[in-house]
């Protein structure tokens, strides 16, 4: 990530003070909560995907800072959402916002944060930034309501679990690379590359998520937290369709009505790595990351390129 820093630690180091004076609040308790998000911010790989994907095309300029400021602003938003949602008391090994201010307030501080988000556009004219954003927000909407359909029966093939993270985990990342190239280029085919860029990396990214529940790194959640959860993840789905019918019951019977079962989880996990789920996941992953790697490489090989393709590779390497 040193190499990627000196590319635009600079940007970064702007933004964030930009970031900082964008939510600030007449309200002592919402500016208080700010305070507390902003200071457990998380590895801001979407702001470096912004700025490395504008960098590509040109240089970097207000419109590009509002960009990465809306895009920071939405995934926080979501981020606040979801953790009401999944009723979660932890972000980033920290209690989240819902666990100190309750979930009404939570919800609030999400509106707050979109609404922030929705008039740093409008107030600038931005609009082609709010179309790609907004496009992003109805997805990951669509990809969470798919996600709690499809998981209350448990029965999720492959294809619709692309899609769920599709949706719900790649959208975003895909318009943050897409609203970064616009920000510079103005140019329409340009930003459509680098957001089928974005997605293919998004998805990858989600994958490699995926895989954290299955191994032992401390990555701020339990292993098994997902199957604690009844989410099917991919080296889950791949098992599942690949054991005998009678061991596919008794997986799912654990899912579903022994998931708190430290044990049971226990034996999930190690049917799932017996299976090859694991191995399958990493290949599935690899292919997606190396598919974005090919649309990059159809922009001028550069330092900006070689950042993007390190931050690639970061996101499929990371152990947290």
């Amino acid at each position: 990530m040193e190499f990627i820093k000196n590319i635009i630690g600079e940007e970064l180091n702007t933004f964030e003070k930009k970031f900082a004076e964008s939510v600030k609040s007449q309200t002592p308790l919402l500016d208080r909560i700010m305070k507390y998000i902003i200071k457990r911010k998380g590895k801001q790989l979407r702001p470096m995907f912004v700025f490395l994907s504008a960098k590509l095309h040109g240089p970097i300029n207000e419109s590009t800072y509002r960009a990465a400021a809306l895009v920071e602003l939405l995934h926080t938003a979501t981020l606040v959402h979801d953790d009401v949602v999944d009723e979660s008391l932890e972000r980033r090994g920290f209690f989240s916002v819902n666990a100190i201010w309750k979930n009404k307030i939570a919800v609030l501080v999400g509106d707050y944060l979109l609404s922030k988000g929705l008039l740093l556009s409008t107030d600038n004219k931005d609009f082609e930034h709010l179309q790609i954003l907004s496009q992003a927000v109805k997805q990951m909407s669509e990809g969470e309501l798919l996600q709690i359909e499809k998981s209350r029966n448990l029965n999720l093939n492959e294809d619709i679990y692309f899609e769920i993270i599709r949706n719900k985990t790649a959208s975003l990342l895909s318009s943050a690379c897409a609203v970064g190239a616009w920000s510079t280029s103005k140019d329409e085919a340009i930003s459509n590359k680098m957001k089928l860029f974005g997605e293919k990396i998004g998805i990858a990214f989600q994958i490699k998520d995926d895989l954290f529940d299955y191994g032992n790194e401390d990555i701020g959640k339990p292993t098994g937290n997902d199957i604690k959860e009844k989410k099917l993840t991919l080296p889950l789905i791949y098992t599942l369709n690949k054991i005998s019918a009678e061991k596919k019951r008794e997986l799912i019977y654990i899912i579903k009505n022994e998931n708190k079962n430290t044990e049971k989880v226990r034996y999930v996990i190690d049917a799932v790595v017996a299976s090859g789920g694991i191995e399958y996941a990493v290949e599935k992953m690899n292919n997606y990351r190396d598919e974005a790697l090919e649309v990059l490489h159809e922009f001028e090989d550069n330092e900006v390129r070689k950042a993007l393709e390190e931050l690639v590779r970061f996101t499929t390497d990371r152990k947290y």
